[in-house]
């Protein structure tokens, strides 16, 4: 695959309308019959998610956390690919593994100094390129942390906002 011939037009475009550039992504859950699992809709695809079983959730389903790890892992990895590719490094392979701690207490609300959420993330690569040189693998490392979209949300977050609508 040419990456470069492909992303070509997309940059130029983009270069001459920066707006063009701005995209919104959606996901919309929905409730299901147990209070412990919803449908996610992201547009193309469809999940099924549940609350962890240490939570009370049955477990055989992904949860929150395991989706965003899941996303985490998946950007990197494509970042990874993509920039490899695009800089003409040779790899033979490139596996991503995330990890991430939780302590349950806070989440279950039975320890107030315990923070709800992961404590820590871990993101791993494995890189198998006998023939790359080291300033190759180097670049390859500082531009895939840099361009991967969910790396950089996660250590840099956006604002959030919520609103409520309830019906009466």
């Amino acid at each position: 695959m040419d990456l470069r011939t492909l992303q070509k037009p997309l940059k130029e475009q983009y270069r001459a309308d920066p707006g063009s550039s701005r995209i919104t992504l959606t996901a919309h859950s929905s409730q299901t019959d147990t209070p412990v699992a919803c449908s996610v809709d992201i547009g193309r695809a469809i999940y099924q998610a549940e609350a962890h079983s240490g939570v009370g959730g049955p477990g055989a389903a992904a949860c929150s956390g395991d989706l965003l790890l899941g996303a985490l892992a998946a950007c990197a990895q494509i970042t990874c690919q993509m920039v490899a590719t695009a800089m003409g490094i040779p790899t033979r392979s490139i596996d991503v593994t995330a990890e991430g701690d939780l302590d349950l207490r806070g989440t279950l609300g039975i320890a107030k100094d315990v923070p709800v959420g992961f404590e820590q993330v871990r993101l791993q690569f494995a890189i198998d390129a006998p023939d790359a040189t080291e300033d190759q693998l180097r670049a390859l490392r500082e531009k895939a942390e840099q361009y991967c979209v969910v790396m950089q949300t996660l250590t840099q977050p956006p604002s959030i906002e919520t609103a409520w609508s309830v019906a009466r």
